[in-house]
């Protein structure tokens, strides 16, 4: 009898059914390296916590309705040499959303604003919450 069936209602009243989409191949793992239990489940619960993180991630871009994905490795800082390079790389951080400090990016147009508010958007949308 495959152990995934008999588990399946369990793991999705729990609310862990991700566990199942790598139930298989962590088994298999475990097999093969002769793995102890307590490692298979170590192993079952970083896949879990790893797809709920990435499921956050994707709803707070979603949720963010960035128009398109900007990265500060993407930032021509080079084209803007004025631009405080070591600013933004702290606002990177998130610091300023523990701190509750307000940011305020400005400037003539065309000079990157929202690309740098949309890729600071995206670093700290990575980061967990406080």
């Amino acid at each position: 009898m495959n152990p995934a069936t008999e588990l399946a209602p369990q793991l999705k009243q729990l609310r862990l059914s991700g566990i199942l989409d790598s139930l298989e191949a962590r088994n298999r793992q475990a097999i093969d390296a002769k793995l102890a239990y307590t490692e298979f489940l170590a192993l079952l619960i970083q896949d879990e916590v790893a797809r709920r993180e990435q499921k956050k991630f994707s709803t707070r871009l979603r949720r963010a309705a960035f128009r398109a994905t900007k990265t500060l490795e993407g930032f021509e800082f080079d084209r803007l040499p004025s631009t405080n390079r070591a600013l933004v790389h702290d606002l990177a951080t998130g610091r300023y959303i523990q701190e509750k400090a307000p940011v305020l990016i400005v400037g003539p147009c065309g000079t990157g604003k929202s690309h740098l508010a949309q890729a600071l958007g995206h670093c700290v949308s990575v980061k967990p919450a406080a």
